[in-house]
């Protein structure tokens, strides 16, 4: 995918994050390179934090690399990220970490 012309960064992370179904979860890189910005999963991170109050983006559904929940500024929020993705299905390993194989969604990388 790339990015669309006039769209700024964070649109379009917001754009492809809200494309992740329920129960399934991607990697900050994948919805970097959905957005247009291959190599910018920090990015991603920056903008989820920034989040607009009052909008539908399920930050939830982005995950690390490893398939893990990356480390907040506020351990509460962790917590409540697992229960989120729990709630939709999502299960976690003894090490706290997601199957990618199983539960990642790559439609990101491709349209």
């Amino acid at each position: 995918m790339t990015k669309i012309p006039g769209e700024t960064a964070y649109t379009a992370i917001y754009r492809v994050v809200r494309r992740i179904p329920a129960g399934r979860v991607a990697t900050y890189g994948a919805v970097a390179a959905g957005a247009g910005l291959p190599g910018q999963a920090r990015l991603v991170g920056y903008a989820l934090h920034r989040c607009p109050q009052g909008q539908r983006i399920p930050w939830q559904r982005v995950v690390n690399a490893r398939g893990m929940i990356s480390r907040l500024p506020d351990p509460d929020a962790a917590a409540g990220q697992r229960v989120l993705l729990e709630s939709e299905g999502i299960e976690f390993d003894a090490r706290g970490a997601i199957d990618l194989a199983r539960f990642g969604w790559h439609d990101a990388e491709t349209r």
